[in-house]
């Protein structure tokens, strides 16, 4: 995979038309307008092309990233808004025969929670976390704190889950965000170590991977964009 540049990109600025009659409230529309457009191929770079072609990856094999690897995926993470400075994230990672025992005690939690799950649906748990080599268990630890609600260290969270799948994708790898029910298992949560005050934010599988990548629409920024 084409590793994208990090030199920073040298953006062209738009010619304003008629700038003194325009002055700096055209200038503002101008601006709040060009959102509304997709990219030109003068804009669009590298990084932003790699940010825009970004997908996951359902189906995901070895090999997954090594150690060094994990670290700078990780140290993504740690780069994301954080108010006030409460680090509120930490990630849990299951590899190897971890993720049997972690598919094994979905089923467990499954069969307690629903006793009428057939044969099909408790292998399915089973094999949930086998569909990649590598498992990232994103966890929130909320803390109380005037400014930052727990909301907002949620998304902080969140932010973080995303940051790792575009930074596995810059090493040449994929991943998919997941959550289900275990996600919000308060049981299956103590059993893997959390607090009281952490929630798990998602599973994040990452790996090789498996076939080509989905061929996703490219959306129209028009359609979500409005000025007011």
């Amino acid at each position: 995979m084409r590793q994208p540049s990090l030199r920073q990109p040298a953006l062209r600025q738009p010619a304003l038309q008629n700038r003194a009659a325009t002055g700096a409230a055209g200038a503002v529309i101008a601006g709040i307008m060009a959102l509304h457009r997709q990219p030109s191929v003068d804009l669009m770079t590298p990084i932003l092309e790699f940010l825009q072609r970004r997908n996951s990856a359902p189906r995901l094999t070895d090999p997954a990233p090594s150690a060094a690897q994990l670290r700078a995926i990780i140290g993504a993470a740690l780069r994301v808004p954080d108010h006030a400075w409460l680090r509120p994230w930490r990630f849990i990672t299951i590899a190897g025969e971890r993720r049997a025992a972690l598919g094994e005690l979905m089923v467990q939690r499954l069969q307690q929670t629903d006793p009428d799950a057939d044969p099909a649906m408790c292998r399915k748990m089973r094999e949930a976390p086998l569909r990649a080599p590598l498992l990232i268990v994103v966890v929130v630890r909320l803390t109380e704190h005037p400014k930052v609600p727990p909301i907002e260290q949620r998304l902080s969270a969140g932010c973080a889950a995303h940051a790792m799948l575009l930074a596995a994708e810059a090493c040449g790898y994929a991943g998919i965000w997941r959550t289900g029910a275990a996600a919000y298992d308060r049981d299956l949560m103590a059993q893997l170590g959390l607090a009281e005050n952490e929630e798990i934010t998602g599973f994040v599988y990452l790996g090789t991977r498996a076939g080509p990548a989905k061929n996703l629409p490219r959306l129209d920024t028009a359609d979500f964009v409005s000025s007011w």
